[in-house]
């Protein structure tokens, strides 16, 4: 009775300790490699983001200087004429508006965030 308990277990294949921790080891460098590549998409999204809203408070200022004949006096009479649905905020960059030509920065520049 012994022996055929341990002939049908000796009989069943499976894996071994060795062939488990390898997989488990090629998962952990995987899992490694895609948690940086995603960390590097994150940085370009924030610089997408800012290069957005540097992009729409300029096009908002125009607009409004095209319908008014002067530059607005803030980022918040561009909202308030609605040609912004609403002032950018982040807490990553800050976007100076310059009321007498209608000029647009951002400190820090887009490309170093």
């Amino acid at each position: 009775m012994m022996k055929r308990i341990w002939a049908r277990r000796n009989s069943e294949g499976g894996f071994t300790l060795v062939e488990l921790l390898v997989v488990i080891v090629i998962l952990g460098i995987l899992a490694a490699v895609a948690v940086f590549a995603v960390g590097g998409i994150s940085d370009k999204g924030k610089q997408s983001a800012c290069k957005a809203d540097v992009s729409s408070v300029e096009t908002a200022s125009e607009a409004y200087y095209a319908k008014n004949g002067s530059y607005a006096a803030s980022i918040a009479a561009l909202v308030t004429a609605k040609f912004l649905r609403e002032a950018p905020s982040s807490t990553n960059y800050t976007i100076t508006y310059t009321a007498s030509d209608g000029s647009v920065s951002v400190s820090p520049a887009c490309s170093t965030l």
